[in-house]
């Protein structure tokens, strides 16, 4: 090894590798990506990302384009699942109804998404057979680029001939090269079974894009359709394995949009009915309504997933005890027209740059000149929280050791969770030996799923929202992460901010450790653990206009 590089050169020669030549991923607004011009220096090693991808929404234009990341893809309009054009396959709101928005109507302009792993993990444990290694859940991950999406349901969660093996029956076809016919299959059947499916659904868009993939145990999705305005990222952080995050990816989305179809067609009744009544505020209840049935639909999808998890496990704890140790967090963010969901539950974060203060009156304007601030859009659920702290204690008083090492029940930091079925079921505590087995397993359960859920309304002065795992936070605070992409951008108005946010943590990380850059990349995923965790950012850029030409679109 050479010489160790001291903390300053680091990050002088972090800006100039991550130029780009305002290539790379860069963000542009032409039909052309230019090639990145790639910087080698003796002895630099080129870690790629285990996911990587860039977006780019043409709200204004009467095309969408698709943001690659590899300069070797070409643009291309958008296509359906059948090779359509987008054009030709546009879905029709009805009028009136209160969550209808103008085509191609959304409150986000560009997204930037990266991971990198430390944790070694048997990958798809559960959905892939068991094979050591395997990162991709065939026909739903697509790590490096935004693929079209065809409208097609996973899940009858809803049906009322709903079964654990239809569940099963799905994570099968979503692990089977032969995906595509599976599920135009169960797509069917679903549609002839379920009423409350309505064709019209603004989820029944036919420009759906999706991206995504896994990073050691956290897995990350984005899916979006400029058509109707809407944007939906997941972070799923996994832990003592990857089957919860893996299963989090195959089922949360559908369950959410099973639900939300559902909460259409309720209103679409309401408003036949004539109960479209103006509320005290001034506001129609429908719409209204269509919000708060947002809210409770994240929270009921994701209810939902967890119990189908957790029968599974069940199911195959006899055969593989691990399982019932397996969980994930969970963050969903949610964009539809101007307003902005949240749902998480753990330790990730989704946190707002904007110049306005929500504590500024209705209709007030920031000072011209108003920094850039960070806004927490998510709560945090660990043992280090004193309000979930309190919450654990109260319930569970006759435990003494429900809070033991700083941890619940010994064992986890965080105190809400899917999966971990060891913390809320006896049989599945019961199934672990020796020093796995949680000790006095008194009031089960001691971890839960019930989320937090949230909405924003976004502003014109709200900039960018970043969705991350813990690990991005370990060594970043709120405005710190704001303050970095924000001078990035500053710097370089077409370049990639989540690479360049992950390629700054690694510098930091290598710094704390008294590395090189170099000597940290060199430590394999499982030892690289000890240094730095799973690392999963998206930025969502906001806003109904996007320029490349000046700072000005990201400040």
């Amino acid at each position: 090894m050479g010489a160790r590089i001291s903390s300053q050169k680091q990050i002088q020669d972090l800006h100039q590798l991550q130029s780009y030549e305002d290539g790379d991923t860069a963000i542009t607004g032409n039909n052309t990506v230019p090639e990145p011009i790639e910087i080698h220096r003796e002895g630099e090693t080129n870690e790629e990302l285990s996911v990587h991808f860039g977006y780019l929404f043409q709200g204004s234009s009467s095309s969408a384009h698709r943001l690659p990341v590899s300069p070797e893809e070409t643009i291309s309009v958008f296509e359906s699942a059948t090779g359509e054009s987008s054009e030709e396959t546009l879905s029709v709101s009805l009028k009136g109804e209160p969550w209808k928005q103008p085509r191609r109507n959304g409150s986000f302009t560009c997204l930037s998404g990266a991971a990198i792993g430390a944790n070694a993990t048997l990958a798809n444990t559960s959905l892939g057979n068991g094979i050591f290694g395997v990162e991709i859940l065939p026909g739903l991950d697509s790590p490096k680029t935004f693929r079209p999406m065809g409208s097609i349901l996973r899940t009858s969660s809803l049906n009322t001939d709903s079964s654990i093996s239809s569940t099963l029956s799905t994570l099968m076809s979503v692990r089977n090269q032969s995906y595509p016919s599976l599920m135009m299959a169960e797509e069917s059947r679903l549609y002839r079974s379920t009423s409350a499916l309505d064709s019209t659904s603004f989820l029944n868009a036919g420009d759906v894009q999706m991206a995504g993939g896994a990073a050691g145990e956290d897995r990350v999705q984005a899916v979006c359709s400029e058509e109707h305005g809407w944007l939906f990222c997941g972070v799923y952080d996994g832990f003592n394995g990857r089957d919860a995050a893996d299963f989090l990816a195959g089922m949360l989305y559908e369950n959410i949009g099973l639900h939300l179809r559902a909460l259409e067609q309720r209103l679409h009744q309401e408003e036949a009915n004539g109960e479209d009544r103006i509320d005290n505020d001034g506001s129609k209840s429908l719409e209204s309504k269509f919000q708060q049935g947002v809210l409770d639909g994240l929270r009921d999808a994701l209810l939902q997933t967890e119990n189908d998890f957790l029968e599974v496990v069940e199911n195959e704890m006899d055969e593989r005890p691990d399982l019932v140790m397996v969980g994930s967090c969970v963050l969903v963010v949610l964009i539809y027209g101007q307003n902005l969901y949240t749902l998480n539950l753990g330790d990730s974060r989704a946190v707002l740059a904007t110049h306005k203060s929500r504590d500024q009156p209705t209709g007030a304007q920031p000072a011209a000149g108003a920094p850039l601030m960070a806004l927490q859009l998510t709560e945090l659920h660990g043992i280090n929280v004193a309000v979930e702290r309190e919450r654990v204690v109260r319930e569970h008083p006759d435990d003494p050791f429900v809070i033991t090492g700083g941890r619940l029940k010994g064992k986890l930091r965080v105190t809400r969770a899917v999966g971990a079925g060891y913390l809320k079921k006896a049989n599945m505590n019961d199934a672990l030996m020796g020093i796995l087995r949680v000790q006095h397993l008194i009031s089960p359960p001691y971890l839960t799923a019930e989320p937090s859920v949230n909405m924003l309304r976004v502003d014109p002065d709200d900039q960018f929202v970043i969705i991350g795992s813990d690990g991005l936070f370990d060594f970043f605070t709120n405005d710190e992460v704001v303050n970095h992409i924000h001078q990035f951008l500053c710097d370089h108005p077409a370049g990639d901010p989540a690479k360049f946010m992950i390629d700054h943590l690694l510098l930091r990380v290598a710094d704390n450790a008294g590395l090189t850059l170099d000597e940290l990349r060199s430590i394999p995923i499982g030892r690289r653990r000890k240094y730095h965790d799973d690392i999963t950012i998206v930025i969502v850029f906001l806003g109904s206009t996007f320029q490349t030409s000046s700072a000005s679109a990201f400040s």
